[in-house]
């Protein structure tokens, strides 16, 4: 029989007593959630980073959900992330060649999420972005963000919602850009660098 010492608490494997949750391991996350472009796409662009706590440990246990426009600045009308089949009901998941614009990724045992989509086109006054939403453990309410790509300076300064962040914390909107076409974007919960998050009204 193993031993394990309580009067330590980093050695005490959480419970769902001792979390606020939610837990997601049921249903929610769903095979090629992340595979939001379609097969081939010249426009296919791949973002990834990892959720950070207030501690900056990487939670393995998170949920992002990704929608954006297509290239043109067009918000995608097309049904099919998440399939099924009308007479048996099974699962069928993406075609492959409609760009729904929507994804859903649970972060790895390491904290880390990736996606493919379509570098996502200007709409109105903002700048190109893809709008994320975070579930995680400990927040009663998921958490709203958005990831700007880089490379149009002048899009960005005009941005009105960027306009409207203090300088200081507007690289937490930005993604940083690794390679052509691979773009890296950690969500910081709380602490230093922490993401900004909008709220709806």
């Amino acid at each position: 029989m193993t031993k394990i010492d309580t009067g330590r608490p980093e050695s005490v494997l959480p419970t769902p007593s001792h979390t606020v949750g939610p837990f997601y391991g049921y249903a929610l996350p769903f095979r090629g959630g992340e595979d939001i472009a379609p097969l081939g796409h010249p426009d296919t662009v791949t973002v990834h980073g990892y959720v950070l706590d207030g501690a900056g440990r990487p939670l393995p246990d998170a949920l992002i959900e990704l929608w954006g426009p297509d290239p043109d600045g067009n918000l995608p009308t097309a049904d099919g992330s998440m399939r099924r089949d009308p007479a048996a009901g099974t699962y069928l998941g993406r075609n492959g060649v409609e760009f729904t614009g929507w994804g859903r990724i649970q972060t790895d045992a390491d904290g880390h999420w990736y996606a493919h989509t379509l570098r996502p086109g200007a709409r109105g006054r903002s700048a190109p972005y893809v709008s994320v939403c975070v579930f995680a453990r400990g927040l009663l309410t998921h958490l709203f963000t958005r990831i700007y790509l880089p490379g149009d300076d002048a899009a960005l300064a005009a941005d009105p919602l960027l306009a409207r962040v203090p300088a200081e914390r507007r690289d937490t909107l930005i993604a940083a850009e690794e390679r052509p076409g691979t773009y890296r974007f950690d969500i910081r919960l709380q602490g230093e660098g922490e993401t900004v998050f909008l709220e709806y009204q």
